[in-house]
């Protein structure tokens, strides 16, 4: 489970990074605009409709990464629900293990 849990929030890093990128290419092309000489338009227009792509492509990303983020959760509530008695033990053993760590201080 913790290896589905590391991978979902490397994926969110991931799409968050993704945003930043095609967020920042937009801006450059919004500060490019006034240059109208044939190849800054030509590379202005392709890569408009590039961002488009990457834009779709990152929002079924994002749609995956909430599908399998709900899936985990389903698992995890299943799992609690079917031994609570392991679940109340592993829960107490890592509030001692915290309490602890934050009594040493």
């Amino acid at each position: 489970m913790n290896d589905n849990t590391d991978t979902l929030a490397s994926k969110e890093r991931f799409v968050a990074d993704v945003k930043q990128v095609i967020q920042d290419a937009e801006d450059l092309i919004v500060a490019t605009a006034h240059q109208t000489e044939g190849k800054a338009a030509a590379l202005r227009e392709r890569l408009s409709e590039n961002l488009k792509v990457a834009r779709h492509k990152l929002a079924d990303a994002e749609d995956a990464i909430k599908v399998k983020t709900r899936e985990v959760a389903r698992a995890t509530d299943d799992y609690v629900h079917e031994h609570p008695w392991k679940s109340i033990g592993a829960a107490a053993g890592v509030g001692l293990i915290v309490g602890l760590l934050i009594g040493r201080r």
